[in-house]
């Protein structure tokens, strides 16, 4: 019988349909905190990555080739919410990766603690990203940076960030939500000079605009 799971291009990452959804192996099986698709193959459980509910598999279904993210990478995720995609990033870098999930809000971070204590590999930090100085002494020094941040600075947030952080040859991932820094301007416009203000100081290996399926927003993804 042939498999329905087949390994994506990408690291990590495997896909169904012929590319039509794509999934990551979990590393804790039988735990399900998000609603979510498994498909349980060879003693193997896969969980489907949802791109209208995350920039990054967006971005991967809208054809990104290479986000940068490898098994064992320790990755600083700037604006970590919930932790959904955080969850999937979990099992691309595998039990041996480290993820420093960063959020202002404590009710988000303490709905980070209840997944940590599952998924290991997921540090939840209080702090604000605007001050990169209050966790500087928190993390260790990440391969990646990935922001996904509603606020008008996201850019200055996530430059900011990678001129601290990031060494030569690491990689970052800035999600930019149009509306968020200005609804009445046209999101293209928006996006163009966010790129624009990333090219002047880190090398854009990837750019694309995540419509229709995450609306107003685009992936830029750089390489330090």
């Amino acid at each position: 019988m042939s498999r329905k799971i087949k390994p994506h291009k990408l690291f990590e990452m495997y896909e169904e349909a012929h590319g039509r959804r794509i999934f990551t192996k979990s590393i804790v099986p039988n735990y399900t905190p998000f609603d979510e698709r498994i498909v349980r193959e060879d003693g193997e459980e896969y969980r489907e990555f949802d791109p209208t509910r995350s920039k990054l598999a967006a971005a991967i279904m809208k054809g990104s080739l290479n986000i940068g993210m490898r098994k064992d990478d320790v990755i600083l995720y700037l604006g970590v919410s919930h932790g959904y995609t955080s969850s999937f990033v979990s099992d691309i870098i595998g039990k041996d990766g480290l993820i420093f999930g960063i959020d202002p809000a404590p009710r988000v971070i303490r709905d980070l603690v209840f997944l940590s204590q599952h998924r290991q590999n997921i540090v939840p930090i209080l702090a604000d990203a605007n001050h990169p100085e209050t966790y500087a002494d928190k993390i260790c020094t990440p391969n990646i940076i990935y922001q996904d941040i509603a606020q008008k600075n996201q850019a200055e947030i996530f430059l900011t960030n990678c001129k601290l952080f990031l060494q030569k040859g690491s990689y970052g991932l800035l999600a930019v939500k149009a509306r968020s820094i200005d609804i009445k301007r046209s999101s293209k416009q928006i996006f163009e000079e966010v790129r624009k203000k990333v090219e002047k100081e880190l090398t854009v290996i990837d750019y694309r605009i995540l419509d229709p399926l995450e609306k107003d927003h685009c992936m830029i993804i750089v390489k330090k």
